[in-house]
């Protein structure tokens, strides 16, 4: 699967029951772009996500799921403030800190996200404190 929008690699992955109010789609898989970071609805059954595709710093599992799920949502903090608060809070529940990812990130020379990620980064800091 490529990127609708780029043509990057897509990583699907499905979306679980308690993650599912926080994906803006009525969709049992999304995939992440691996480059603009942008998420689309997919159809079922998917793999087991390899988040690495992404990043290495990306946390596997159902953190992982949060976290690109938050990140995909970071185009519009106002829209999606509730959203990204409580997606990166289960990051950091899992033991991760999603300021730092995004850090990463946006420093990583295959990612062209759809939005600023160091304007978006300190806007984060501001909304999680």
């Amino acid at each position: 699967m490529t990127c609708p929008d780029c043509d990057a690699p897509l990583v699907a992955f499905a979306v679980p029951e308690d993650l599912a109010a926080h994906v803006p789609y009525d969709a049992e898989a999304v995939a992440l772009c691996t480059r603009c970071l942008g998420l689309f609805e997919v159809r079922p059954p998917v793999d087991v996500p390899d988040f690495s595709r992404v990043s290495e710093e990306f946390p596997e599992g159902e953190a992982g799921v949060a976290m690109a799920v938050g990140v995909s949502l970071l185009d519009s903090l106002a829209l999606h403030r509730a959203r990204i608060e409580a997606l990166f809070s289960r990051v950091e529940e899992a033991g991760y800190d999603p300021l730092l990812i995004v850090d990463r990130l946006a420093r990583q020379g295959s990612i062209q996200p759809r939005m600023d990620l160091d304007r978006r980064r300190t806007q984060l800091e501001q909304l999680l404190e």
